[in-house]
C-alpha cells in the first residue's frame, strides 16, 4: 500500500544553453517526479505512453535505472515527444513543445484505469498529463475515479504556449484540483489560474475548493503552504545553480514520497507543523537539483546527507 503512481508524460528535453550547445536528456514532469521517488528507495510506478524509438529506450532505460516499475508504460510506434528547454544565463529554462503525432498524448481512458488494479497509496499528476488530450481526459477520468482514500497530488506545471483551448483546461484543471489532496504549485502557475490575485489569496481559493493543502513554489523564493485554516512560509536553500530543469518535479516527487512513508494521510494534512518539515525536505531536494545539469533528483543518501549538514 507504500506504492505511488505517477501518471502523464514521458518526453526528451532538447536542452540549449547559453553557449548555444544542444544536449539531449530525458524529461516530462511527470517522467522526472518518479525518477525522483524511484531514486529515493520509494515504490514508484510510471503510467504513461513511450515510444519504441531511440528515445523512447533512452526513456525506458531511465525510469528502469531509478527503480521506476515499467508495469504500467505503454509502449508505442508514435515518435517520443520533444521539449525545446532553452537555458538563460541564470540556468532558468523556457520551454517550446513538440506534441502532434508523437508518443505522450495517446493514452487512453482504459489504459489510465489500469492504475488502480492494485489499488496505489497515492496517485502524482501534471504538467503536460493535463493538457495534451486525449491524454488529459484519460488522467482526469482516473483521477476522478479514485477512492477517497487514495492520496492525490497534482502539480498543474501549467504551460500556456501549448494550450489551444483554455476554457477547456480551465475546466479539466479545476476539476482535478478540487479532488487534490495536496496542490504544489508556481507563483506563475497561481498566476495563469486566477490572473491579478495575490499567489497566496490564490492558494486560499484552492483550498476553499477542495484542496487539502497548497504548496506555493516561487524559484529560489521561500515556499508558502497554505492549509485549511492555516499558512506557513519555509525558506530554501541558498545554492549555486547549474539549471532549473526537474526541480519542481523533484520538489514534488520529494514531497509525496516522504509524506506517504510517513503514514500521514489526508487528515495529517491539517498538521502544519508536519507539512513544515516535509516541505523543508522537499526544498532541500529540488536545491539539489538546481546544482546539477539537467534533470538529476538526488538519491536518499545525498539528500538525508544534505539535511544533517543543515542542521
Amino acid at each position: 500500500m507504500s506504492r505511488i503512481v505517477v501518471a502523464g508524460d514521458a518526453l526528451v528535453d532538447l536542452i540549449i544553453r547559453p553557449d548555444g550547445s544542444i544536449a539531449a536528456a530525458g524529461g516530462g514532469g511527470e517522467y522526472n517526479a518518479s525518477r525522483a521517488i524511484g531514486r529515493q528507495g520509494g515504490a514508484v510506478a510510471f503510467l504513461g505512453r513511450i515510444s519504441r524509438d531511440r528515445f523512447g529506450r533512452d526513456l525506458r532505460a531511465g525510469l528502469a535505472q531509478d527503480g521506476v516499475d515499467l508495469g504500467l508504460v505503454i509502449e508505442t510506434d508514435d515518435p517520443t515527444t520533444l521539449a525545446l528547454a532553452e537555458l538563460d544565463a541564470s540556468g532558468a529554462a523556457s520551454y517550446r513543445f513538440y506534441t502532434a503525432a508523437t508518443s505522450a498524448p495517446g493514452l487512453t481512458a482504459a489504459e489510465a484505469l489500469r492504475a488502480l488494479d492494485p489499488l496505489p497509496a497515492a496517485l502524482h499528476v501534471g504538467t503536460l498529463g493535463l493538457l495534451l488530450r486525449p491524454m488529459a481526459d484519460a488522467i482526469a477520468g482516473l483521477v476522478a475515479a479514485t477512492p477517497p482514500g487514495l492520496l492525490v497530488m497534482v502539480d498543474p506545471n501549467i504551460r500556456p504556449l501549448v494550450i489551444d483551448d483554455p476554457r477547456g483546461y480551465r475546466e479539466r484543471l479545476t476539476r482535478v484540483l478540487a479532488r487534490a489532496d495536496i496542490v504544489k504549485a508556481s507563483t506563475e502557475d497561481l498566476a495563469w489560474l486566477a490572473p491579478g490575485d495575490d499567489p497566496v489569496a490564490a492558494a486560499r481559493a484552492l483550498v476553499a475548493d477542495g484542496a487539502g493543502v497548497v504548496l506555493v513554489t516561487d524559484g529560489p523564493g521561500p515556499v508558502r503552504a497554505v492549509g485549511d485554516g492555516w499558512e506557513r512560509t519555509i525558506p530554501t536553500p541558498s545554492v549555486q545553480v547549474a539549471d532549473t530543469v526537474g526541480a519542481g518535479d523533484t520538489f514534488g516527487g520529494t514531497f509525496l514520497l516522504a509524506w506517504v512513508t510517513s503514514g500521514r494521510g489526508r487528515s495529517g494534512l491539517r498538521d502544519a507543523t508536519a507539512v513544515t518539515e516535509t516541505t523543508r525536505r522537499a526544498a532541500t531536494a529540488a536545491a539539489i537539483a538546481c546544482t546539477r545539469v539537467g534533470a538529476e533528483p538526488p538519491t536518499r543518501e545525498e539528500l538525508e546527507a544534505a539535511l544533517a549538514a543543515s542542521r
